[in-house]
């Protein structure tokens, strides 16, 4: 890869960069502390999810723990149960794991060191650097999709940008930026931030806005005509379709009954947390449901109704779900090791991923007047 900038015009270009960056920078609430615990629930958050969607969780996590000492107190289902909706919640009990091992192993203090970081749970070079920089100022830099589209069009990179070896050109290309002398070393974690703030708001995949791009007259892509072409669009994954079948139990008092382990698609949909029996469907979904509830719940299937509710749409990284929630109701509700019950209407006591609330939601429109 050819070197981007140097002397002068790459002091120049870092300092039009981080003036713009202070002077138009986004008011996050994770930036308005360099406490390095807020600073690191913000990054886990912030991963694979967008900002819009980060913002109400993480005001609501850091009401309820303020501090790493609180987190790492809390039982995992309260933690899970304010994370219910994010997804991606190995993020979650990773965060909760290596909360524990900060108190214990470091006095409540998120490390410093860079080898101290990446031995947390949950905590890779990105999240480390990310962490370690904004909180500490510390000369590590970060390389997410942002930054590396920022990089690819400033030196008019062609290709992948995923491809290992480019990524790994891309990465020492960023850390070159924070070598000493240069004006983004002495402050690296708002270098970090101006380059990703610059690729989120301004130098976006689509539609750059290059006029108002403060590095417009040090990208080559821009001066060659290749914005639109840098960088190459990923290849996507072929979507998986999966078909879902769950029960809602129902019981006269309007109660229902949420199971812990389910079976193997619970990784995948339901992340390990409370959720109705479910099943995938192979081909009749009626009878492959009542089947499944017979064997977990000991119920007689013959004796089940099982009444169709309106199908739901859900979406988990490569797959295409369809959930498709049936409604059977009983004259009592089975006692079983780790099931729990309670009202319908209360799902929120309990963690719960996105699909199950889609699922209890069609339960809920069914009982609305029509």
């Amino acid at each position: 890869m050819q070197t981007l900038l140097t002397g002068r015009a790459r002091k120049a270009f870092q300092r039009r960069l981080l003036h713009w960056f202070r002077a138009h920078r986004r008011e996050l609430p994770w930036r308005a502390s360099r406490d390095p615990y807020r600073v690191w629930v913000a990054e886990i958050m912030l991963q694979q999810t967008r900002i819009a969607a980060v913002m109400p969780y993480y005001e609501r996590f850091l009401a309820v723990f303020p501090t790493v000492e609180a987190l790492a107190r809390a039982a995992q289902d309260d933690v899970l149960r304010l994370w219910s909706g994010l997804g991606y919640y190995s993020r979650a009990r990773n965060l909760h794991h290596a909360a524990r091992e900060i108190v214990e192993r470091h006095s409540g203090r998120f490390p410093r060191a860079h080898d101290a970081a990446l031995a947390l749970p949950g905590i890779g070079g990105y999240t480390a650097a990310a962490v370690l920089s904004i909180a500490y100022d510390e000369p590590l830099a970060v390389v997410d999709g942002n930054v590396a589209r920022v990089l690819a069009r400033l030196a008019a990179i062609r290709g992948d940008l995923r491809e290992p070896r480019r990524w790994r050109e891309l990465s020492r290309t960023a850390q070159d930026f924070l070598a000493p002398g240069m004006p983004a070393r002495e402050s690296p974690g708002d270098w970090n931030q101006a380059l990703m703030e610059l690729g989120e708001v301004v130098c976006t995949p689509q539609i750059p806005r290059c006029p108002a791009c403060p590095a417009a007259r040090s990208c080559q892509a821009l001066g060659r005509g290749l914005t639109h072409e840098i960088p190459a669009p990923r290849k996507k994954r072929a979507a998986v379709r999966v078909r879902i079948a769950a029960a809602i139990l129902r019981d006269p008092r309007g109660r229902t009954l949420l199971v812990r382990d389910p079976g193997a698609h619970d990784d995948v949909l339901f992340s390990r947390m409370w959720q109705f029996p479910a099943v995938e469907v192979v081909r009749h979904a009626q009878q492959e449901l009542a089947a499944h509830v017979e064997k977990i719940l000991d119920l007689d299937a013959a004796s089940l109704e099982l009444e169709a509710l309106p199908a739901a749409r859900h979406g988990v990284t490569f797959r295409s779900v369809t959930l498709l929630p049936f409604l059977v109701c009983v004259p009592r509700l089975p006692k079983r090791p780790r099931t729990r019950v309670l009202p319908l209407n209360r799902l929120g006591q309990l963690p719960v991923s996105s699909a199950t609330r889609k699922i209890a939601a069609a339960a809920t429109q069914s009982d609305s007047p029509k």
